[in-house]
């Protein structure tokens, strides 16, 4: 065993001690949905300092890579379900393929220790720069090969009091304050620095003491009622010609009834499995019976522009579009739309698709050809609410929703298809990740899905109605309105650029003090 300032604190043994790192990273995941034992990411990352701290460059590159694959292969080993089961491939591959995908993702932690080591001038520092590493690495995971923020450290912060943060920093200062928080107990339990070290933690209790007794959002006594129609149609039956009938019959049924008692009915993503212009009598169908009640339909489907032969991933209005309004405003060519942006690798688009599509079914999906919307598109409007709306994969990125925020917007809407996850822990996370972006923005938010998870989140995070998963039921609510704007809203986008500059700052003037210091001595 190795020894700092005489504690026993390593793992001597070269292959335990990566085992230790690996098994930390695992342990990672229970902090996550649906087990959310917050206190989890606090210990899997202490427990991990240990395996780096002090050690050499190659060896912290080591754990960091053992930590990270650990920490990806518990988290989404949803992954292989959804190439298992719908991608057509043997139980072997799909799984060789999603401990592919968790190499990759492991690069990152192995960059942050790398970079911790690599650029501190002593070794006492070098656990100080890692919270402004850690970010720097999540956001490289956020945009690298269109990026794939799942499992951001923050979020596992969502029931815990860091929540409390979210509204000033979002989830990116709550990734920063766990790392921090673990950096610093960590130097104290083996009592180095520890004057400075007992000052950041009483700061860090402070800040999180004062940001929970903050208040940005008021409601306005105002409110709506929804209804959110979850279908509940297996997967493999979205894009069979002879089941769209039924699918669509199903979704118009369980809805006629709702317009009556409710200001907007949501159905999920691609709950249509026909095009848009060939789906045009049913469309203008529910138009009218929509409008016929005062009310309006939100609905997923697939657009075919013959002009650009692209296809979009949508959503439309049916019916209202204003609260006066006495007809349906759609037709084909509406501007009251949202076409997804974000676009979800190999499932959505596939890179290289003339080479990949002939390998397996798995690159070659109904439905994997789509283009992208625009960064920046208006909010859609129905019954006079106005919606920023997502498409599924698009909720975990929040610079993408800041941009679409406007000071009109009532509520957040996110549609998705979780069928692809199967009976995994994929839907748990994916519905955490929704909880996060309505605290950052302060704005409730409706969650409609196939399959489930769907939910209504309140301003504040707190699911206040859901439904059970892999149910054909529908989810009715009231939802309140809220006026304010949190800090979040105003400068989220800017906040990663902002972090990089303070760590650019911290490393020049600590690396100027110890140099003066040599030159003095």
């Amino acid at each position: 065993m190795s020894q700092v300032n005489g504690r026993t604190v390593q793992i001597k043994h070269p292959v335990l001690a990566l085992l230790f790192s690996f098994l930390a990273g695992c342990s990672l995941v229970f902090a996550f949905a649906p087990f959310s034992y917050w206190p989890a990411a606090f210990i899997a990352v202490i427990i991990w300092l240990y395996q780096i701290n002090n050690n050499t460059v190659k060896q912290a590159v080591k754990h960091g890579f053992s930590f990270g694959f650990g920490y990806f292969t518990a988290g989404i080993s949803w992954v292989h379900v959804s190439i298992e089961q719908f991608g057509g491939l043997p139980l072997i591959v799909s799984l060789a393929l999603m401990l592919m995908l968790c190499a990759y993702l492991a690069l990152f932690p192995a960059l942050a220790a790398y970079l911790s080591a690599k650029l501190s001038a002593t070794k006492r520092l070098n656990l100080y720069y890692l919270p402004f590493i850690w970010l720097f690495t999540e956001y490289l995971r956020s945009v690298l090969l269109t990026g794939f923020p799942w499992l951001s450290l923050g979020y596992s912060q969502i029931d815990s009091p860091l929540a409390a943060l979210a509204p000033i920093g979002g989830e990116t200062t709550i990734s920063f304050v766990i790392m921090l928080t673990c950096v610093t107990v960590f130097q104290l339990s083996n009592k180095v620095q520890v004057t400075t070290n007992a000052v950041v933690i009483a700061l860090v209790l402070c800040t999180i003491l004062i940001s929970n007794n903050l208040n940005f959002i008021e409601t306005t006594g105002k409110s709506f009622k929804t209804a959110l129609v979850q279908g509940n149609i297996k997967q493999e039956l979205r894009w069979d010609e002879v089941a769209e009938e039924n699918i669509i019959d199903s979704y118009i049924n369980s809805t006629e009834a709702l317009y009556a008692s409710n200001d907007v009915v949501i159905w999920p993503e691609a709950a249509i499995p026909r095009i848009e212009p060939l789906s045009q009598e049913y469309l203008r169908y529910l138009d009218l019976q929509a409008s016929n009640h005062q009310s309006s339909l939100i609905t997923g489907i697939v657009n075919y522009d013959p002009a650009t032969r692209k296809f979009f991933n949508r959503l439309v209005v049916l019916g209202n579009e204003q609260a006066q309004d006495t007809q349906g405003n759609y037709y084909y060519g509406n501007a009251n739309h949202y076409n997804k942006h974000h676009l979800l690798p190999i499932g959505e688009f596939v890179p290289f698709s003339e080479l990949l599509r002939p390998i397996a079914p798995l690159f070659n999906l109904p439905m994997s050809s789509f283009s992208r919307g625009d960064y920046v598109q208006h909010n859609i409007t129905a019954n006079g609410l106005n919606f920023a709306p997502l498409i599924c994969f698009e909720i975990a990125f929040p610079q993408q929703l800041a941009a679409n925020i406007k000071a009109h917007t009532d509520a957040i809407l996110t549609v998705s298809n979780d069928a692809w996850f199967g009976a995994s822990h994929g839907p748990d996370q994916h519905l955490e990740i929704a909880r996060m972006r309505a605290l950052e923005f302060g704005k409730p938010m409706l969650r409609s899905t196939n399959n489930g998870l769907t939910a209504v989140i309140d301003h504040h995070g707190k699911i206040t109605a859901d439904i059970p998963q892999f149910s054909k039921a529908i989810l009715q609510t009231e939802v309140a309105l809220v006026t304010g704007t949190t800090p979040y809203t105003v400068w989220g986008r800017y906040l990663d650029k902002l972090l990089m500059l303070l760590f650019a700052l911290f490393w020049l003037v600590t690396r100027y003090a110890i140099k003066s210091s040599k030159l003095n001595k």
